[in-house]
């Protein structure tokens, strides 16, 4: 039950730092491994917040096992697009409204470097600090704040270039 339920979240959680689905179904069957042997450690101290709490969890599980994923994987920087399949896992998190909106945000990240992916994700998507970020992947925070700032002007390009090739389409 658990593993249906979250798995769509998982999966997509673990697409945003890997290069292809493949490696986001590892990452996540990884992340599912330590769910379960660390299940007895997961407390609820506030009974209403249940939900709440769980996610919070398995994200930070998955968030984890892709980092640990990506120091293994280091030297494949190859990005691959993401398979029309992805999309079709349920993502209770996520409202209908905004999914061609992410779907096209994470396509854009997707082609971030290694680094600034990993750095934007923390910070912009899953809200971490530089400091937790710094300490997370084992860089200072100045540099979690660099490939922040990169990221940002790749992705800013990137946005500009695709907005001006939708222009000139529907010309």
């Amino acid at each position: 039950m658990l593993y249906e339920q979250y798995y769509g979240l998982c999966i997509k959680i673990a697409f945003r730092y890997v290069n292809t689905y493949e490696q986001a179904t590892e990452v996540t069957h990884d992340a599912y491994l330590k769910m379960f042997r660390n299940f007895g450690r997961f407390e609820v101290r506030d009974k209403d917040k249940v939900e709440m709490l769980l996610i919070g969890w398995i994200r930070r599980i998955v968030i984890n096992a892709a980092i640990d994923y990506m120091r293994r994987e280091i030297n494949n920087t190859q990005s691959y697009p993401i398979p029309e399949h992805v999309w079709e896992h349920r993502d209770e998190s996520q409202s209908s409204d905004n999914s061609v909106l992410y779907k096209e945000l994470i396509t854009l990240v997707k082609e971030l470097p290694p680094a600034y992916r990993m750095v934007f994700n923390l910070h912009v998507i899953e809200g971490y600090s530089h400091p937790e970020i710094a300490k997370m992947l084992g860089i200072t925070t100045g540099t979690s704040k660099s490939n922040l700032s990169k990221a940002r002007a790749h992705l800013q390009k990137a946005l500009t270039v695709e907005n001006n090739f939708s222009m000139y389409e529907t010309s």
